[in-house]
């Protein structure tokens, strides 16, 4: 389906994208809080589920022929990117009793490797782009 393979190459890039530059400072005054901003917490959100239901239809319905292995590598990598981006979005709005267990050791290693995985995201994105109907792409 090629709206499925539009949306994943916009998907995977905007996570990627938000990996590796997401951690830029952010303005945290009272003229900003009600401002839209691609950093912003909620768009982290949205892009996370996005790119996590897009990934999971991709698995469903590839686009080429080969029903599984087609679309392998953008689907992986979108659910990937959307179970960090949903965690980590559960990781900052949870209570301290919460964060202190598990999830706090589990945030810890995924946040070491979210720059690796936005590279692997952004070349996913391009990869699939330029050479749509190859094995594993």
């Amino acid at each position: 389906m090629i709206q499925l393979y539009f949306l994943s190459i916009v998907f995977n890039g905007l996570s990627g994208f938000l990996f590796i530059f997401g951690d830029m400072e952010k303005d945290d005054t009272d003229e900003n809080k009600g401002k839209f901003s691609f950093i912003s917490d909620g768009f982290r959100l949205v892009i996370g589920i996005l790119a996590g239901i897009t990934g999971i239809l991709k698995l469903l319905l590839p686009m080429g022929r080969i029903p599984i292995l087609g679309d392998l590598l953008p689907a992986v990598a979108g659910i990937a990117a959307g179970f960090m981006l949903v965690f980590g979005f559960y990781r900052e709005h949870s209570s301290d009793a919460v964060a202190e267990g598990s999830i706090n050791r589990f945030g810890e290693l995924v946040i070491h490797y979210k720059k690796p995985i936005g590279i692997i995201l952004l070349a996913s994105a391009a990869l699939h782009f330029i050479l749509p109907t190859a094995f594993l792409l």
